[in-house]
């Protein structure tokens, strides 16, 4: 955990959804749980920050470092060149976050994305997605049982093999296979251009992508954030994001 005296703000993208018949936007606590516990002070970022000019850029200007986390909801498949709806869209989580995105990689601020995230930044660097990963012929089934306690559905589910040389093999615990949970009906189809594949499933499924040319955007297909400090994993995952977005405080002129 991080021990300066001014700990890193870290942005995170909110999901819209219903709270009865109330329009909402929400956060599962597991996110801004994680970041505190890792020296992090958490900060939402609504999709209002797109209804004006300029408040998005004002909110990012204070951050130190931006989180996309998961969410139940998928891209809209048009971002990434196919046709078709999609039944679970969240097209206000997909603006705030490509923007938030675009805005933070220009300025090389330290990003982490989880689940969605990984599929946000892969779509915004010109990559594309499985819709459906468990009808793709090759690849196991990645869902979690909705049917099964929480403690079982974020339970370790297989093994990934990170990358060496890639920013995830820079971790103690992820110089060698490791176990994560798995909770994803879609996946990676294509990394964009300016991506490097960090890890993968035995089946060959990404599990990990890196922007290249950038000091630490990392986005992962599992959940860390998930009692992050009872996994060594997670907890060097999460170390490493705030002590990047910590290094990112102290360069700011």
């Amino acid at each position: 955990m991080m021990t300066d005296a001014v700990k890193p703000l870290i942005g995170i993208v909110m999901c819209q959804n219903m709270a009865g018949p109330h329009p909402a936007q929400t956060l599962h606590n597991k996110y801004p749980d994680a970041v505190v516990a890792a020296g992090g002070v958490p900060l939402p970022l609504p999709h209002q920050l797109l209804q004006a000019p300029k408040l998005l850029a004002q909110s990012m200007a204070l951050l130190d470092g931006l989180l996309l986390p998961g969410s139940p909801s998928n891209i809209e498949p048009w971002h990434y060149g196919e046709a078709g709806s999609e039944a679970h869209s969240d097209p206000g989580r997909d603006r705030l976050a490509f923007a938030a995105i675009t805005w933070a990689t220009s300025r090389q601020m330290p990003l982490l994305g989880i689940c969605r995230g990984l599929q946000e930044l892969v779509v915004a660097n010109g990559g594309a997605l499985y819709r459906q990963l468990h009808q793709v012929d090759g690849f196991q089934d990645h869902r979690e049982d909705p049917a099964r306690p929480l403690s079982q559905q974020y339970a370790a589910a297989h093994l990934v093999t990170p990358e060496p040389g890639g920013l995830l093999s820079q971790l103690p615990d992820c110089q060698a296979p490791f176990a994560v949970n798995s909770l994803h009906a879609q996946g990676v189809r294509t990394p964009g251009p300016q991506l490097r594949i960090e890890a993968r499933a035995a089946d060959g499924v990404i599990e990990a992508v890196s922007l290249r040319h950038h000091p630490f955007a990392l986005a992962v297909q599992w959940h860390p954030e998930w009692q992050s400090e009872q996994n060594p994993v997670s907890r060097q995952l999460f170390a490493a994001f705030i002590q990047a977005a910590s290094d990112y405080h102290r360069a700011r002129p």
